[in-house]
């Protein structure tokens, strides 16, 4: 178990593949943690510095009450990647995770020389549907909210099988002061006149089953970024690297070789 004290907060990681390799960063979505990458690990290319990290409120990460800024999130990022002496790394963020990409980009070019947005956009909902929900699991908790979660997660299919009910149990285990925190980040963000403004190598996923974030949203993101590539994951809904981990995998390493990340 690796955790990073960063004073204020402290962040729970995980590095797997070689240590020496170029680093790949992966930004766990809302409701989730690290773990949600599992199935992607190890059919990542070889040679590759994999790093995966709770976000803050989330998995082994210190949950501190009250709402967090969006700001807080991609500072957690910066310091953890400045404290394991990370560089030019691809960073891939799912949902929330991509938008702590897109700001750290913004923010550090020298920490960020790719990055992976899946099933995200530079402004997710509104600031009132984020504080209607805040407002919900504080008065009812997780419990309440955990079925329609489920069904905008996952495809149908997907949800027709066991492996759900571990999904909704992880789900149900985030500390509510950890999701109301990040809901209030994700609801206080837009990040479409910074994400218009950047040009590195830019690979954006969407799942046709997608119900948090539809393709249409997703690629009028990858619009944003000049020179981005859009790629729609078929039968797949919110988290593709736990519905579609193969194609997922492939995408991913396929957009590595050809930006010169791996061999």
């Amino acid at each position: 178990m690796n955790i990073l004290d960063l004073g204020d907060t402290h962040i729970h990681w995980r590095e797997d593949g070689d240590p020496d390799g170029a680093p790949v960063v992966f930004s766990n979505s809302l409701g989730s943690d690290l773990r949600m990458w599992d199935k992607i690990v190890p059919l990542m290319p070889a040679g590759l510095r994999l790093i995966r990290y709770d976000t803050r409120g989330h998995g082994l990460s210190a949950c501190p009450a009250g709402a967090y800024a969006m700001g807080a999130l991609i500072r957690d990022a910066e310091r953890l990647l400045d404290a394991l002496g990370v560089r030019d790394c691809a960073f891939v963020g799912l949902s929330m995770g991509g938008l702590i990409a897109q700001g750290l980009a913004v923010k550090r070019l020298d920490l960020v020389r790719a990055m992976v947005l899946s099933n995200t956009a530079a402004k997710i909902g509104t600031a009132q549907t984020w504080a209607e929900r805040i407002a919900s699991v504080r008065a009812d908790g997780l419990e309440s909210i955990a079925g329609t979660i489920m069904e905008r997660w996952f495809s149908r299919k997907f949800r027709d099988t066991p492996e759900l009910l571990g999904w909704r149990t992880l789900f149900l285990r985030t500390p509510v002061d950890g999701y109301a925190g990040c809901s209030a980040a994700i609801g206080g963000t837009d990040f479409i006149t910074p994400t218009s403004g950047l040009t590195l190598p830019t690979l954006v996923i969407a799942g046709s089953e997608d119900g948090s974030t539809p393709p249409d949203l997703v690629r009028e993101t990858a619009d944003l970024v000049r020179g981005s590539r859009f790629h729609l994951i078929r039968g797949a809904g919110h988290l593709p690297p736990v519905e579609k981990p193969a194609e997922f995998a492939e995408i991913l390493g396929g957009f590595l070789r050809d930006i010169g990340h791996t061999g």
